[in-house]
């Protein structure tokens, strides 16, 4: 009588088991945010980046940085309209050329949105790393248009506006996931 091979594969010396897989994240899922709590946050932040603390020309745009944020977290609730009005609103705001701010966040929500599913794999350092050529690139480009539109060249302090802003992404996460956390946590102590 002939015997068939175990086509079990052997790890370490014992054989594999479904029980002795383990999840790549401990914690993996989350509670979704509420969509007051998203759009309280937008609108206190649009209400910050009105302050004339914006003057200054590298100061990082706390705007895109929430509207980039919660389109990675929550795209069903923030997306690119929702950037765009919010662009336009900071262009009213501005006297600025119409529709550079708008560009510049529906560009960046385009790339939060495209790079998503790769962001959500990896913690808020490698995520600043992700973003950085995203907002580098959105500003560039609402930059040349201002630069080929009034006929000069405005500096390079745009680049490290868009430097601090991805700077700012890991203090964004603590804080814009922080309600999320307390009731991860209270959910783990009534266990």
């Amino acid at each position: 009588m002939m015997h068939k091979p175990n086509n079990r594969a052997v790890i370490t010396g014992r054989p594999s088991s479904l029980s002795s897989l383990q999840p790549i994240d401990t914690s993996p899922f989350k509670q979704p945010s509420g969509r007051l709590f998203i759009w309280f946050t937008i609108l206190m932040i649009w209400m910050i980046s009105l302050l004339p603390w914006r003057l200054w020309q590298p100061a990082p745009d706390l705007l895109l940085l929430v509207i980039a944020f919660w389109c990675v977290h929550e795209p069903q609730r923030v997306n690119m309209l929702a950037a765009f009005v919010l662009g336009l609103f900071m262009d009213v705001h501005d006297a600025a050329l119409l529709g550079g701010h708008a560009l510049t966040y529906t560009l960046v929500a385009y790339g939060a949105l495209a790079l998503r599913r790769r962001l959500l794999r990896f913690d808020a350092i490698i995520q600043t790393i992700h973003m950085l050529p995203v907002f580098v690139l959105a500003t560039a480009v609402s930059r040349l248009l201002y630069a080929w539109l009034s006929g000069e060249w405005a500096g390079w302090d745009w680049l490290l506006s868009a430097l601090f802003t991805a700077v700012l992404w890991p203090v964004a996460d603590i804080l814009l996931h922080m309600p999320q956390r307390r009731l991860d946590d209270a959910d783990a102590g009534s266990v």
